[in-house]
């Protein structure tokens, strides 16, 4: 049993520091080394669709992506939870590093001694592994800022996030575009290699208090964690539906992101600029949409927004899916009006999330709730490569918009998912964060 399963037990004080500046500087050292991936991530993907041409070979590396999020990542939110955050984000950089500088000098070789040696089972590769780091670095940031910043700011946390993700993919694809087309692959590679580098720096130097274990017992296993982090959503109302719909959701929606270069190239008529621009327009909103909660902090009443968000977002799906060849703006405009929706969700959840969970269960709920979340994503794109160059990706896009738009505006309206929200509430109020056993077991029993 949990160590807090008493009722009566309060929240235990967090030994936050007294000051933002170690969230600064994690916060801006992961700032360079998300540009660097993400630059790399967009002249990996064009690389792949220049190569190939294939719908089906960006399914299959956008599943090399998502798969270790399912099968890695609630034994790594497991591990994190009883391990050093700070030194765990440190190794996962580090091995970033040394992981895309292989890379490019496999490409520095293939231009130099050996031609062709560089096939696409490496890209692959350089996927796969960069994922199941990303399982271990991921829980761990978010529980590293549930340490660091007072639980009244993790709103517009959560919107500096979401804009600097934003950004980062604002930035990244014009820049790596320009790049392409005067870099040889090697070199380009090498800039993930530096911002690894910048982030680990900026780790190196401070201190990311470990919460008290107050759920954890001395004779636990990362198998009985990972179960106790699941008996905790499980006692959530409305945890398990919200999981649900991102489940389904995910099973429509990745592979339609995914797909955008063969849309670009296929649909459109495009090259890379015109990728750039696609994939910018939805970055873009996502800053806009990051800065506007950053700003806000958010309303009262979070699901009901999140849940419209969602919305909205369908929509622009099914416009993007009727949008003619000769529409490029139109489109454009669409996933702005997405991009703009994404920080407004995200944003949102986790901050209440955040608030909610207890700080030394972190690692392995969160790491639950994206393995959940992930869990239908490959088998959607193992659909979405065929299908969509059998009858297009638009087609794909209109099916992803409808099924977001009608099964979030339904959510929205189940009475679980409210009290989902003010479970949360009651939680932080009472300063009460653990989930009783008898009373999980009443909450799960009113669900069904």
């Amino acid at each position: 049993m949990m160590a807090n399963e008493d009722s009566s037990s309060t929240r235990p004080e967090l030994d936050r520091p007294d000051s933002l500046k170690p969230f600064a500087s994690m916060w801006s050292g992961q700032a360079f080394s998300l540009f660097g991936s993400r630059l790399v991530r967009f002249v990996i993907v064009w690389w792949l669709t220049l190569e190939t041409g294939s719908a089906t070979v960006l399914a299959i590396a956008s599943i090399a992506a998502i798969a270790p999020q399912i099968i890695i990542t609630p034994f790594a939110g497991s591990l994190v939870d009883r391990w050093d955050r700070r030194r765990v984000m440190i190794t996962a950089d580090s091995l970033t590093a040394v992981l895309t500088g292989s890379l490019a000098l496999l490409f520095y070789l293939d231009s130099f001694v050996l031609t062709g040696i560089v096939e696409v089972w490496h890209m692959y590769a350089v996927i796969l592994l960069g994922s199941v780091l990303g399982s271990f670095h991921w829980p761990a940031m978010q529980a590293s800022t549930t340490m660091l910043v007072p639980e009244e700011q993790l709103s517009r946390v959560g919107g500096m996030n979401q804009a600097l993700n934003g950004l980062a993919n604002v930035l990244a694809p014009p820049v790596a575009a320009v790049l392409f087309a005067f870099l040889p692959m090697h070199q380009l590679l090498l800039v993930d290699v530096i911002t690894a580098v910048i982030a680990v720096s900026s780790l190196a130097f401070i201190r990311i208090p470990t919460p008290p274990r107050e759920t954890m017992e001395e004779d636990s296993t990362p198998i009985r964690d990972m179960v106790e982090g699941f008996r905790f959503l499980r006692g959530w109302p409305g945890a398990l539906l919200i999981l649900a719909l991102a489940m389904i959701l995910n099973l429509v929606s990745t592979p339609a992101f995914s797909l955008v270069p063969i849309l670009s190239t296929v649909h459109f008529g495009g090259d890379e600029l015109t990728l750039a621009l696609l994939q910018s327009a939805s970055s873009l909103g996502m800053v806009l949409g990051g800065i506007l909660l950053t700003v806000w902090g958010g309303p009262k009443r979070k699901m009901r927004l999140a849940l419209m968000a969602l919305v909205v977002e369908g929509i622009g799906s099914i416009f993007i899916g009727l949008t003619p060849p000769d529409f490029l703006y139109f489109a454009v405009g669409m996933l702005f009006m997405i991009g703009l929706m994404i920080p407004i969700f995200n944003g949102l959840i986790f901050a209440l999330l955040q608030t909610a969970i207890p700080a030394d269960m972190q690692g392995r709920v969160f790491a639950l709730i994206v393995s959940g979340a992930s869990a239908m994503s490959p088998i959607g794109l193992a659909v979405a490569g065929p299908f969509a160059d059998a009858f297009g990706v638009p087609l794909w896009f209109l099916i992803s918009g409808i099924v977001t738009a009608v099964l979030s505006a339904a959510v929205m309206f189940v009475p679980a998912t409210q009290n989902l929200e003010a479970r949360a509430n009651e939680r932080m109020n009472s300063k009460d964060r653990s989930a009783p056993e008898s009373e999980s077991k009443a909450q799960f029993a009113a669900l069904e």
